[in-house]
């Protein structure tokens, strides 16, 4: 039997090099992971520091101002001195829901963030259930805090988490309503899709004027999905001390405060994909793009330009969540509930009930 050695070289060579793509592709993805979460991270920090000055602003009063210029360095501070501090466990509570609670509830929201698109290419994950995959990812995140308040050993604690899964549960049927009508506008479910489908008129394409409802009822639900004033309920000081974190203290105590961010960013951000065109600069084609092709550029500034207009959107949308935090007083358990299941609920079956009738019509 002769063997042709330079079919075997051939061969050889042709799995190394499939082996190297493999182990770029590899380091390529943890590269652009390491990017996404340090994004995230300098986003937090920024929100921290934006909430703390509008406050300032609202109720006429100076915000930080020390740590470092106009007091930007303030809430890297304080994360700095939770990491330092000692970790405090309940002496008869249970200390591995006790540990792993805050975790949970961090992890679950970090891993929304890779189905959330930059522009047309920008995105970590690209999948056709990408803005569901977030809405089921992040009903895990009250498992975390309901774990935390039962593993406490204490009757707050375990109130708050009762009291975070019963709000999740009741927001997250009208926000799946709400992204389901949208949903039903495009041929794939795909967030990207979604996206360009608001792009072909500008300003006017945005989803925020075809589903006046929904946003509406999104943002209601979004708000509450973060357990942000008025529906801090989880949390309510006058009623529970500090819900499922009163036990807790260091870098788990932060950790809940982390992932209340993290949440109200991606909050933002879906807004912002959903209902207000993305990353397209929402001037109509017919007036300046065909002269200029502004919304069709490509390569590193195009990206940027891209990841500059989404985080412009997702920002403008953040002060608004913030000036509504520090505006309106919380609500009390009953009316938070009877909100979710006797008015937002309704009112987005009729909406999804209306998107479908117009689609059938328009076939």
């Amino acid at each position: 039997m002769i063997i042709d050695t330079t079919k075997v070289q051939a061969i050889n060579s042709f799995s190394k090099l499939e082996s190297l793509k493999e182990i770029y592709g590899t380091i390529w993805m943890l590269f652009l992971i390491l990017i996404l979460v340090l994004g995230i991270t300098i986003g937090v920090l920024v929100i921290v520091w934006l909430e703390r000055e509008i406050s300032a602003g609202i109720q006429q009063r100076i915000g930080p101002e020390y740590a470092g210029p106009l007091g930007i360095l303030q809430a890297l501070a304080d994360g700095t001195k939770l990491l330092f501090k000692e970790n405090l466990l309940p002496s008869r509570g249970d200390t591995y829901l006790f540990s792993i609670g805050p975790s949970i509830a961090v992890i679950s929201i970090l891993l929304s963030y890779s189905v959330i698109p930059f522009g047309s290419r920008l995105v970590l994950a690209d999948l056709s259930i990408g803005v569901f995959l977030w809405i089921a990812i992040s009903s895990i995140a009250p498992i975390g805090l309901l774990m935390s308040g039962y593993g406490s050993n204490n009757k707050y604690s375990f109130l708050g988490g009762l009291r975070a899964a019963a709000q999740s549960i009741s927001y997250e049927i009208p926000l799946t309503l709400c992204v389901l009508s949208i949903s039903l506008r495009v041929i794939r479910r795909d967030i990207v899709d979604i996206v360009e489908a608001q792009s072909k008129y500008g300003f006017w394409g945005w989803n925020l004027w075809r589903q006046p409802i929904g946003f509406i009822v999104f943002i209601i639900s979004s708000l509450a999905e973060c357990e942000r004033l008025p529906f801090d309920l989880p949390e309510a000081e006058e009623e529970l001390v500090a819900g499922y974190q009163t036990e807790y203290s260091g870098i788990k105590f932060g950790l809940f405060y982390v992932a209340s961010y993290l949440n109200l960013l991606i909050s933002s951000l879906f807004v912002t994909v959903l209902y207000l065109g993305g990353w397209n600069l929402s001037i109509p084609h017919i007036h300046i793009s065909d002269f200029f092709e502004i919304n069709k550029l490509h390569g590193v500034f195009g990206t940027t330009i891209s990841i500059f207009i989404t985080l412009a959107k997702t920002f403008l949308f953040l002060f608004i969540s913030i000036t509504t935090r520090w505006t309106l007083p919380r609500l009390r358990i009953d009316q938070l509930l009877n909100l979710g299941w006797k008015y937002l609920l309704p009112i987005s079956l009729g909406n999804l009930l209306l998107t479908t009738s117009s689609q059938l019509l328009s076939l």
